[in-house]
């Protein structure tokens, strides 16, 4: 006990450092649960922001009506508020994207992780990244005065507003975020599965497809999801090019208008704040937000299986 006592004594520099580094820690612990604390009050600040706007449409409009009626003309005299025009735009317009940027994203990552020379893929990631950093307004004016002459070429009775021009475009737009999480996922495999694999007789590519994809699954599904929600969300690309029409139609040939270009629409209007005019745009938000809720499940519950057989 002495000699403990002696050496603390003698020590008095280390136990001031020792405290030093305690407190760092701490303060470090404190701040990071500060900002996972913060981020979660955003959410569910805009989630009860949502929800309480929500409540006071719904009381004038009944949830059958709304989740049933084919017209979406809430600024007209005849005022109708069935969601179902807004959400087949907002299907189409995604689909059309996603059948894009899945396929394009998910090969240009086997490339750039399995294929591509170091230099090669040094070169190629940054502009991948750059794609993405494009303004969307940018690619709302690419699909409206490009892509869509040139599908008139095509198919001359399109008309200038339409869906298709407009999901290829947001397809474009959202590669470089699927193709850059994807190839992350891929490279994040040991290298062991992959000797493990040559050392059987299989090629790159039977390697790339049969060992790394299944045993990156879980990163590759993430990709998707954030691909989907991209697409379901994104603003200004159909707002531009696909028309603000509100339009029950599966035809991607045809204009049409999004859950989110509507919100767009009547956010810059002359509407009333808390007219049931207004009200529309945050049961549209709302709805927006458990489509994308729905989409984000649906990818843990597939990362959560994929995670317990690979």
């Amino acid at each position: 006990m002495a000699n403990e006592s002696q050496s603390k004594i003698s020590h008095p520099g280390k136990l001031g450092y020792s405290f030093r580094r305690n407190l760092n820690e701490r303060f470090i612990e404190a701040f990071l649960f500060l900002s996972a604390a913060l981020s979660i009050a955003i959410m569910l600040a805009i989630v009860a922001m949502l929800a309480k706007e929500s409540v006071v449409f719904f009381q004038h409009v009944s949830l059958w009506d709304f989740l049933t009626d084919t017209q979406w003309t809430p600024l007209f005299d005849d005022a109708h508020y069935g969601i179902l025009p807004l959400i087949s735009g907002t299907v189409v317009s995604s689909l059309i994207a996603l059948s894009v940027a899945l396929p394009l994203g998910t090969i240009i990552a086997i490339y750039l992780s399995e294929f591509a020379p170091f230099t090669v893929r040094e070169f190629a990631k940054p502009f991948l990244e750059l794609l993405g950093g494009v303004p969307t307004v940018v690619y709302g004016y690419f699909a409206l005065l490009f892509v869509t002459p040139l599908l008139q070429i095509i198919f001359p009775e399109l008309p200038g507003f339409n869906l298709l021009s407009a999901g290829l475009v947001m397809g474009i737009m959202i590669i470089p975020y699927v193709s850059s999480m994807t190839e992350d996922a891929m490279r994040a495999v040991p290298m062991n599965l992959r000797e493990g694999s040559y050392a059987m007789g299989a090629t790159r590519f039977q390697t790339a497809i049969r060992v790394v994809m299944p045993a990156a699954f879980s990163g590759i599904a993430a990709a998707y999801i954030l691909g989907i929600s991209r697409a379901v969300g994104e603003t200004m690309v159909v707002a531009i090019a696909a028309g603000m029409q509100p339009n029950l139609t599966w035809n991607p040939m045809e204009p049409a208008a999004t859950i989110t270009a509507y919100i767009v629409q009547v956010s810059l209007g002359d509407l009333p704040h808390g007219s049931i005019g207004y009200q529309t745009i945050f049961a549209a938000g709302l709805t927006l937000l458990l489509i994308t809720l729905v989409f984000n499940i649906i990818g843990h519950m597939l990362r959560k299986r994929y995670r317990e057989i690979y």
